[in-house]
C-alpha cells in the first residue's frame, strides 16, 4: 500500500475555506447568471447565449457537488461518503473540465462562422442544430469516463494516499493521460486554432476597411462591432479557464505520486476558481450582460417593493393604511 501523502495542516484549512467560498459565490453567480440570460429576450437570439447556458450549468453542478465535498475532504483529511459517491464524484469532475472546454470550442466555432461566413449562419444553426451539438457535447463530456466507471480501463474509487476519489490504476493502467488528451489538449487546440483564424479574419477586414476609409458605407455595422466585442469576451473566459485549470491538469498527470502536495492544493484551488471568475467577467466585460444582470435585479427589486407594499396595507388598519399610502405618495412624488 502506498504510504500516505501528509498534507500540510495550514494548506489544506486553508482549501476547505476556498471550496466554501467558492461555492457560495458560485452557486449565486451561475444561478443569477442562467435565470438573467433566460429572462432576456435579445440575448435568446444569440447561438452563443444557449452554450454559455450550458457553461453556467456545468460550473453551478460543480459549485453544488464538488466543492461541498472537496470541502469536507479537506477539512477531514479523509473520504467520508461513502464508495457510491466516491465513484460519482471524479465523473463530475473530469466530465465537467471536459464539458467547459467542448462549450468553449462550440463558442468558438460559432463566433468563427459568424465572422467569417456570415451568410450561412441561420442555416448552421437552426434551433435544432444547436439542441443537437448540446447533446453532442454533454455526451462525448462524460463518454470518455465511461472505460474508467465500468472498470474497463482503470477504475474509480478512492486513492488513500491523498483521501480522493479519483481514477486510479487497474492491473498497471490509467486512461489519465488519454482523457487529459480528449479533454483537454485536443479542445485547447481547436479554440486556439479558431480563435487565431478569427484574428487573421478581423486584421484582414480592418485593413480592407482602410483601403475603403474614402466611402463610409464601408465602415464596420453596430453588428460587427457588437460580435467583435462579444469574441473578446469569449476569449477572455477561455484564457481565465486556461490559467485556472491547467497547472491542475498538469500537475495530475506529471505527478501523479503526489510529491509535492502543497502544489496539489494551489492548483485544486485555482482550478475551482474556473468556476467563480466566468458571471464576474461577464458583467465586467460586456455591456449586454450587465443589462441582463440589471434587468433581472430591478424585477427583483420591484417583485420585493410589492409585496411589501401589500403586507403593509394588508396589516395596517383603515385609516392608518390611507395615511400610509397618502405618504409614500408624496414622497414619490417629491422624489
Amino acid at each position: 500500500m502506498d504510504e500516505p501523502v501528509k498534507y500540510p495542516r495550514p494548506a489544506t484549512i486553508f482549501a476547505a475555506i476556498c471550496a466554501i467560498i467558492f461555492c457560495i459565490v458560485g452557486v449565486f453567480g451561475n444561478t443569477v447568471t442562467i435565470i438573467a440570460l433566460i429572462r432576456c429576450p435579445k440575448l435568446r437570439l444569440h447561438a452563443t447565449t444557449f452554450f454559455v447556458l450550458s457553461l453556467s450549468i456545468s460550473d453551478l453542478l460543480f459549485c453544488l457537488i464538488n466543492l461541498p465535498l472537496m470541502a469536507d475532504r479537506y477539512i477531514h483529511q479523509e473520504w467520508r461518503m461513502g464508495d457510491a459517491l466516491c465513484k460519482v464524484f471524479p465523473v463530475i469532475l473530469y466530465g465537467n473540465v471536459a464539458l467547459s472546454l467542448l462549450n468553449m470550442v462550440a463558442i468558438t466555432v460559432n463566433r468563427y462562422i459568424i465572422i467569417s461566413y456570415y451568410e450561412y449562419y441561420s442555416k448552421l444553426y437552426s434551433k435544432l442544430s444547436i439542441w443537437i451539438q448540446l447533446f453532442a457535447i454533454w455526451s462525448v463530456a462524460f463518454l470518455i469516463m465511461l472505460p474508467p466507471s465500468l472498470g474497463i480501463w482503470g477504475e474509480l474509487g478512492l486513492n488513500k494516499s491523498t483521501f480522493s476519489c479519483t481514477i486510479n490504476k487497474k492491473d498497471g493502467k490509467s486512461p489519465k493521460q488519454f482523457i487529459f488528451l480528449v479533454g483537454f489538449v485536443i479542445p485547447c487546440l481547436v479554440i486556439i486554432v479558431s480563435y487565431t483564424c478569427i484574428y487573421l479574419k478581423v486584421r484582414q477586414s480592418n485593413n480592407n476597411l482602410k483601403s475603403h476609409r474614402s466611402n463610409p458605407k464601408e465602415r464596420s455595422s453596430k453588428r460587427e462591432r457588437d460580435d467583435r466585442r462579444l469574441t473578446k469576451l469569449m476569449l477572455l473566459i477561455f484564457a481565465c479557464f486556461l490559467f485556472c485549470f491547467l497547472p491542475l491538469m498538469c500537475v495530475n498527470v506529471f505527478d501523479d505520486d503526489t510529491t509535492i502536495p502543497t502544489l496539489h492544493v494551489c492548483a485544486s484551488i485555482l482550478a475551482w476558481a474556473s468556476s467563480v471568475v466566468n458571471p464576474i467577467i461577464y458583467v465586467a466585460s460586456n455591456k449586454q450582460y450587465r443589462l441582463a444582470y440589471a434587468k433581472l435585479f430591478n424585477v427583483v427589486k420591484s417583485t420585493i417593493t410589492v409585496s411589501d407594499s401589500r403586507q403593509l396595507s394588508n396589516s395596517c388598519p383603515r385609516t392608518t393604511r390611507n395615511a400610509t399610502t397618502h405618504n409614500l405618495t408624496q414622497g414619490y412624488t417629491k422624489v
